[in-house]
């Protein structure tokens, strides 16, 4: 029996048997049929994988070196230093061509193409004419090569936008004019549109959002079509002169050939030299054709139409010659496109055509996400003013002393309101009766693609998006920012303005408060899951109350049953854009009395894209019109009375918690804000609790309170030693080390602040702990990851002590206590005069710092060194590896896969 079981070993891999030349090895954890493998199928399965273990058993592989019979004990001093020299010149070598590589990339690339820029941009001959001069310049090199960066960062982002631009228009199609032999496959739908709310919809559907916030049905344009990737594709067949025909195949081969190591010249070839000179002249060619050029056309339109004057008062003189330029550029595309229609010219339409579309792409989102956010940015801090105690002329002050920097903030101002505004409708569709947004653009649908309505839809199009989308967002800015403060001054006129300015009379630092608050306070309010479910419950519930008063429960939620009713309105569209014959159209599915037909734009059509469609029926009550206007007029004063809400509440409970605190101290209204926001999130959720525990009666409920209270003291125990004890050490030896030796002389005594270090090092914490995960496998990671696999109901008190705090107090305490000792009680045994204790008192950190790093550079040379012998012996002596059996109970040498490859 068990010469049969032995007559069946196997190899894993080759599933051939052991033969003398060939032995079977089983050099892991696993048993039974994978429990056998011959060497040399695990090697190349090794060099295949690049792993060292094995992938089943997590075992790792260990090999036993064959070293030639003549190997000596120790290694000569001959074969050590030829070896030696022979890695110091390899290391040379590499050391020579990488300095090549960073001179080549980090310093001529961005500093030829910054001195290019500005030679064409200094409008003289002369700087053409020494040209060759100032690129061999060495003064500013430094400043030169960091302007530069800046030019091949946004060069390449261009070349890589026209590329992916091209893409787009080659596999989706582009507009009907480019391509007029495309026939749309999606037949229009006349529009019966018998819903009251209708008119006002067609006018709200234009005003969709701008940056793929607000979007709507609309009619799709004569001169457009859908065009999908077959169409394209035949149509290109068809055209022989179609320059977006390419061969795939080709373009595949040579991304396989071409890697980022080759390309970069990180494999140790001088191919990248040719790579350099590509990208040089790609940055000299996108700053003449995208930026010199239509500046110069632009200057020249301001000269011809003497807005000189205009130009330069607006602080961007720059910036606006340039869209001028462009503007300009576009029109000529399209004077020229036409003559080259009347004239026949096939390929220069074409072209022309795409160099149009390209144009037009990029001022449509020049628009939407750099002209959009930064007006609302500004119309909310014009709305805002009387909150902050300011007035139209300081801001106007600001943007004179400096324009860039106030531009840059109302532009990310405006980006987060266009961001929280997006969610907010986001979270509303999760509440309300589908159908109800239609006139919104779903962000999470799959087939939202706001590129190729740029590309297809017309010019006036967009600027009636965007003229709409101004009027919806700035109405909405002014219910919830103007009216509010206006109101909050009208009520409480003693509560504004808000105290937005740094105290230095304060005791604790604001700007570590201020990271804290940003870097850890604020996440982990926005990362608690229930906040979302409150906010929804909370719009619900309006909506439910709403519903009720205006007898509208059907038409805003949906749950009402609609068997047997009267006056039933609703909508279900579908259809597949992949459908090609004539007779799968769309299909339209009315319920009711009168039928509802609409018609999808093609790629936008309502709420769903251009897939399938779904407006869930309701039941239409008398007076709809009127009712609808009602719903809309309390939704204003919805929006008008939350803002107050929330602009008086949380900070009116924070500036009373902080007058407990600090007194009459002035805090900035930062921290107040957050203090009551944190403290209403608090009371809410104890209330939520308590109100999930009412249905267990008062013996559960005490179960409950004893559960919590106990879980409740372990996270306080806890949260002493990780939030408080830790950081307060991390924050006071940083100090220690660094701060009070680079800013306290020795004539003087440091003052320390425990708070500020406390704030300091939890940033610190938060530093170190994310290292530590993203690092390599030890104690300290280990133990991080199982408090978290853990949770905070499972929260284990001793294993977080035994693991994590104590080892990490240990060190911490060690390190601030034990440079103190030595400096204060071993020193002045031996050291006499009072200015060399103080200096040793005040520089031992420093000191001690310095040497534990020189001494962990050593170890590290050391271990390098012993890398380097064994390399040495192995080139010279090793003939070949054995694999090496599991024994269970021993641990095997490790030999390194590397090594193991090289012999074989």
């Amino acid at each position: 029996m068990d010469d049969d079981a032995h007559e069946v070993d196997i190899c894993r891999v080759c599933r051939a048997e052991g033969t003398h030349d060939k032995p079977l090895y089983h050099p892991c954890i696993c048993t039974g049929s994978i429990k056998f493998i011959h060497q040399e199928c695990l090697v190349q399965w090794l060099k295949h994988s690049k792993k060292e273990y094995c992938e089943l058993c997590n075992h790792r592989f260990a090999f036993k070196p064959i070293y030639a019979p003549d190997m000596p004990n120790r290694l000569p001093v001959k074969d050590f230093v030829g070896g030696l020299v022979t890695n110091i010149l390899r290391a040379l070598k590499y050391w020579l061509h990488y300095t090549l590589v960073a001179l080549a990339w980090l310093g001529v690339v961005p500093i030829t193409a910054y001195r290019i820029y500005r030679c064409l941009f200094a409008g003289s001959v002369n700087s053409l004419l020494t040209l060759p001069l100032d690129m061999l310049s060495t003064e500013n090199l430094f400043s030169d090569c960091l302007r530069g960066c800046f030019v091949v960062a946004c060069t390449l982002c261009a070349f890589i936008s026209l590329v992916w631009l091209r893409e787009q228009i080659i596999t989706n199609g582009g507009p009907a004019w480019l391509e007029p032999n495309v026939v749309d496959p999606l037949p229009q739908l006349n529009v019966v549109n018998n819903d009251p709310g209708g008119a006002a919809g067609d006018a709200a559907a234009e005003g969709g959002g701008v940056g793929g916030n607000v979007n709507q049905p609309q009619d799709i344009p004569e001169e457009e079509g859908n065009n999908g990737a077959n169409q394209d594709a035949e149509n290109g067949a068809q055209n022989g002169d179609d320059d977006g025909n390419w061969n795939p195949v080709e373009w595949e081969r040579a991304a396989e050939e071409l890697t980022w190591e080759r390309m970069l010249g990180l494999d140790g070839s001088l191919v990248f030299l040719e790579h350099v000179f590509w990208v040089v002249s790609l940055n000299t060619s996108f700053i003449l054709v995208f930026a010199f050029c239509p500046f110069h056309i632009g200057q020249f339109t301001v000269i011809l139409l003497s807005l000189e004057e205009v130009f330069q008062s607006s602080k961007f003189e720059g910036l606006l010659t340039a869209v001028l330029g462009y503007v300009i550029i576009a029109f000529s595309l399209i004077l020229c496109h036409s003559v080259a229609s009347l004239c026949g010219l096939r390929r220069p339409k074409r072209i022309l055509g795409l160099c149009y579309v390209v144009v037009k792409v990029s001022l449509l989102m020049l628009v939407e996400i750099g002209l959009f956010p930064l007006v609302c940015g500004w119309w909310l801090d014009v709305c805002s003013l009387s909150l902050f105690g300011a007035t139209l002329k300081d801001r106007l002050l600001s943007v004179d002393s400096a324009p860039g920097t106030a531009m840059f903030l109302h532009w990310l101002v405006g980006m987060v309101y266009v961001f929280y505004f997006a969610s907010f409708v986001l979270l509303l569709r999760e509440v309300l009766r589908p159908g109800v947004l239609w006139f919104l653009r779903n962000l999470n649908d799959p087939d939202f693609h706001p590129v190729q309505e740029m590309i297809r839809l017309p010019v006036y199009r967009h600027a009636r998006r965007f003229l709409l989308s101004l009027v919806v967002f700035g109405t909405t800015v002014l219910l919830m920012m103007y009216l509010p403060v206006r109101l909050i001054k009208w009520l409480f006129p003693s509560f504004l303005p808000y105290n937005v300015q740094l105290s230095s009379e304060v005791p604790v630092s604001e700007l570590s408060l201020e990271f804290l608050l940003l870097q850890v306070v604020l996440p982990a309010l926005l990362e608690q899951g229930h906040t979302r479910q409150w906010l929804k419950n909370v719009m619900r519930g309006w909506a439910v109350a709403a519903a009720f008063v205006l007898n509208l429960r059907s038409y805003l939620l949906g749950d009402v049953p609609l068997d047997g009713a009267e006056n039933v309105y609703g909508l279900h569209l579908s259809y597949r854009v992949d459908q090609r014959n004539a007779g799968n159209g769309p299909q339209v599915n009315a319920a009711g009395q009168n039928a509802v037909q609409a018609q999808p734009a093609a790629g936008n059509a309502v709420g769903g894209g251009g897939a399938a469609l779904g407006f869930q029926p309701y039941i239409r009550p008398r007076m709809f019109a009127f009712k609808i206007l009602l719903l809309v007029m309390l939704m204003c004063v919805s929006l008008s009375f939350a803002s107050f809400v929330t602009l008086t509440g949380p900070v009116f409970i924070g500036r009373s918690v902080m007058l407990l605190w600090m007194g009459d101290a002035t805090v900035h209204e930062l921290y107040t804000a957050a203090c009551g926001l944190y403290i209403m999130w608090l009371v809410c959720r104890i209330g939520s609790v308590l109100a999930s525990w009412i249905p267990l009666g008062w013996k559960g409920v005490a179960m409950k309170f004893f559960e919590w209270f106990l879980l409740g003291l372990k996270c306080v125990i806890v949260a002493l030693a990780l939030i408080g004890l830790v950081p307060l050490l991390l924050g006071l030896l940083f100090e220690l080390v660094v701060v009070a030796p680079l800013r306290v002389p020795l004539d003087q005594t440091p003052l320390f602040f425990p708070w500020q270090d406390w704030a300091l090092g939890v940033l610190h914490m938060k530093i170190i702990c994310a290292v530590t995960m993203m690092g390599p496998n030890w104690w300290l990671k280990r133990a991080l990851e199982q408090v978290y696999q853990d949770g905070v109901r499972n929260i284990n008190v001793m294993f977080v002590f035994r693991h994590v705090t104590l080892p990490v107090v240990s060190c911490l305490l060690l390190a601030v206590s034990f440079p103190y000792v030595t400096a204060a009680g071993v020193v002045p045994i031996f050291v006499r005069s009072p200015d060399t204790r103080l200096f040793c008192l005040r520089r031992i950190y420093p000191f001690l710092l310095a040497m534990f790093v020189l001494i962990a550079g050593f170890i590290f040379q050391g271990r390098q060194f012993r890398l380097l012998y064994e390399r040495i012996r192995n080139d010279k002596y090793l003939v070949g590896q054995k694999l090496v059996n599991y024994e269970h109970g021993k641990r095997p040498t490790k030999v390194p896969t590397k090594a193991m490859a090289d012999t074989e």
